[in-house]
């Protein structure tokens, strides 16, 4: 444990005293070694059975009233064991203490009341008794309690000076439980803080008592007991704050999160609710090492703690995710706390590979009849459309919000359907050689062809299996089936590009299947090109040159596409062992019209010869195009001009069918260089 924890460690670690905490379903969360030795159980048998499974007869809820007064024992082979509980956070979960009390328990049935109720005070720990005589408002401690107040003996104490050593937050508690018992007659319980007689000191206890009423029930006199806890309450909000706190960051946990929010919900005043998620966290990570993410971590933490109000909770969901709850705040309130902390994380400093860090943002509001888990649905709903925007912004939910996730969720339904059912289909796109028409290869696109209506093109299903898992599945359909077209077909000009999204660059084990698939395939590398875009090489840069490095070594061609779109274009040249490059089409739309497009492609072809790169031209839409292409030296192009995208199925009924027996050629990496 850390922090307080260290100090009560000899309190959790005692051998003759067990500790329980038990799940909102009433079985064992977690227990101290002590509780399974002194049951007799194995500790892995303990935990997640009940306590009164364990030792029938165990108090299943805390016992109210003077039952505290005399503890029950539960005989346990040869010993007996006092089980007291109490309630554990603000749920349904308890606080199980169980003592050897076998020792006591024997003297105890040859003791008098007296010397029993000394005993059991040594049991419960120190304890003294008062009594409050009602008509003449006066308050009579025992020595016992004199003592351990640091009064002098035969002090005493009317109401007044009593309440004025009571913790203020708890007077009206206790004021409210005696008007209570004395208005039933039943007896009463309760635990609270109150200074000792230097007025500086303060202890917890707890006290038990009842009303003793004339013979017309008007009350008389109040007895009591009290004893203290303090120690005990030290190592309770210790338990308390490892079932409810975040390790790492010290801010509320996920459980805390959602119990503040069930508690202002309960309330039915109005607020709100913000999610928070960390943008390309996982960098920090990979880059800097988890020490440096920690750190990170625990700063973004301070941060943002440090920008908001008090009354207001913040807590860590999980992973890079946290959340703020704003009582009472409004829509326009909320966003704007959001932008503020926004603004507190971007602030932070760091050094090395990741020089800032982002946040995004989803904002919903709550009011009367709303439940916690719609609340955070919402939020992360707007956290969604957040990153979706682009990242770093603050977005507030709207019902369109949900409207768009439904879409989402309806598309990769759709797309799972068909890479399980054979809905997926592969267009192929010419890649000509300008001065002769001649077809080089094609470029492989994905199409979803399940018959399902509405349509869904590339630009709308490909985002959203991106931002998901399900792209590295269908990435791997997609190179398995190119392969296997090339196995069915192995004429050696037949070469197909296929595209690696950028969540595929982070497979580590991408490379090693594809090396796989085409080594038991028999196919030459070279006839089959990968195409990375220059956005997600440059995002996942480690990645994309590990993949091409392991690659291009055994054959395939590498392929940098979009190239110029991103800043800094040149320089990504040094770090990525490429093959070729294609030309962001944004420059070849207005080559024929626009002297600036023509300045550039120029420079882009000069530099790609220098280094011995292939060049294809994207969007060559018109011959014009062709011709001021092929003036600044660009010897391939690919567009509507050139050839439309064809069913890959039309492709592999041109090519000539091989005798039975035939094998493919192999085709080097440098031959296929040649040829593009």
């Amino acid at each position: 444990m850390n922090g307080n924890g260290a100090l009560h460690r000899e309190v959790l670690d005692r051998a003759d005293v067990g500790f329980g905490v038990t799940d909102t379903n009433g079985t064992l969360a977690w227990v101290n070694p002590a509780l399974a030795e002194i049951l007799g159980v194995p500790a892995d048998h303990v935990v997640g059975r009940s306590l009164p499974a364990l030792l029938p007869g165990a108090p299943e809820r805390p016992r109210s009233g003077l039952a505290l007064l005399t503890p029950s024992a539960y005989r346990k082979g040869h010993r007996w064991l006092e089980v007291t509980c109490q309630p554990f956070g603000s749920g349904d979960s308890l606080l199980y203490r169980v003592a050897d009390v076998t020792a006591w328990r024997d003297r105890e049935l040859e003791a008098t009341h007296e010397a029993d109720a000394l005993r059991r005070a040594q049991v419960l720990g120190r304890m003294g008794t008062w009594e409050w005589h009602i008509a003449e408002d006066r308050v009579v401690w025992s020595d016992t309690l004199l003592e351990m107040f640091g009064f002098p003996p035969d002090t005493d104490l009317d109401f007044d000076g009593y309440a004025a050593l009571v913790h203020p937050d708890d007077l009206s508690m206790i004021q409210a439980t005696l008007e209570e018992a004395m208005r039933s007659g039943a007896g009463f319980s309760y635990t609270h803080r109150m200074k000792l007689a230097d007025r500086v000191t303060e202890r917890w206890f707890e006290c038990f008592g009842e009303i003793v009423a004339d013979e017309d029930g008007a009350p008389l006199r109040v007895l009591g007991t009290a004893h203290d806890i303090t120690q005990a309450r030290r190592v309770h909000d210790e338990l308390l704050a490892l079932a409810e706190q975040d390790p790492l960051t010290g801010l509320a946990n996920r459980r805390a999160v959602t119990r503040e929010l069930e508690r202002q919900l309960a309330t039915g005043g109005p607020g709100a609710l913000l999610l928070l998620d960390l943008d390309n966290f996982k960098d920090v990570n990979d880059l800097r090492g988890h020490n440096v993410g920690d750190r990170l971590m625990k700063a973004l933490a301070a941060a943002l703690r440090s920008r908001l109000e008090p009354g207001r909770l913040i807590g860590r969901l999980g992973g890079d995710e946290f959340a703020v709850v704003l009582p009472g705040a409004s829509l326009p309130d909320a966003a704007r706390t959001a932008e503020g902390l926004r603004d507190a994380v971007a602030a932070l400093p760091l050094v090395g590979p990741a020089s800032s860090i982002t946040v995004s943002t989803g904002v919903a509001e709550y009011g009367p009849g709303d439940t916690w888990e719609l609340v955070l649905a919402n939020a992360d709903l707007a956290l969604y459309a957040s990153k979706a925007a682009g990242r770093n912004r603050v977005t507030v939910y709207e019902p369109g919000h949900y409207a768009d996730t439904a879409k989402r969720v309806s598309v990769l339904d759709r797309l799972r359907a068909a890479l399980d059912g054979g809905g997926l289909a592969l267009h192929a796109m010419p890649m000509v050689q300008l001065a002769t028409g001649r077809v080089l290869g094609h470029e492989l696109l994905l199409r979803l062809e399940d018959g399902q209506e509405p349509y869904l093109g590339p630009a709308e299903f490909l985002p959203e299996a991106e931002r998901s898992n399900l792209v590295l599945d269908i990435d791997r359909w997609v190179l398995s089936t190119a392969i296997d077209a090339l196995v069915g077909h192995p004429d050696p000009e037949l070469r197909f590009n296929v595209n690696v999204s950028g969540r595929t660059l982070e497979d580590e084990d991408f490379g090693g299947f594809v090396l796989d698939r085409l080594a038991t395939a028999g196919v030459a590398p070279g006839r089959l090109g990968l195409e990375i875009t220059e956005t997600a090489a440059v995002t996942n840069l480690d990645a994309a040159r590990s993949l091409a490095l392991q690659l291009r070594g055994f054959g395939c061609r590498i392929t940098l596409d979009d190239f110029g779109s991103g800043f800094g274009s040149f320089v990504h040249l040094k770090h990525l062992p490429i093959t070729g490059i294609k030309i962001d089409g944004e420059f070849v739309r207005g080559i024929d019209e626009r002297s600036t497009d023509a300045v550039l492609v120029a420079g882009i072809v000069q530099i790609a010869q220098g280094l011995g790169l292939s060049a294809v031209a994207e969007w060559v839409e018109r011959p014009a195009q062709v011709d001021a292409l092929m003036r600044l030296g660009v010897r391939v192009g690919q567009g509507f001009h050139l050839g439309r995208p064809v069913p890959l199925a039309h492709v592999l009924s041109a090519q000539p069918q091989p005798p039975n027996g035939a094998l493919s050629p192999h085709l080097t990496g440098a031959e296929d260089g040649a040829r593009s």
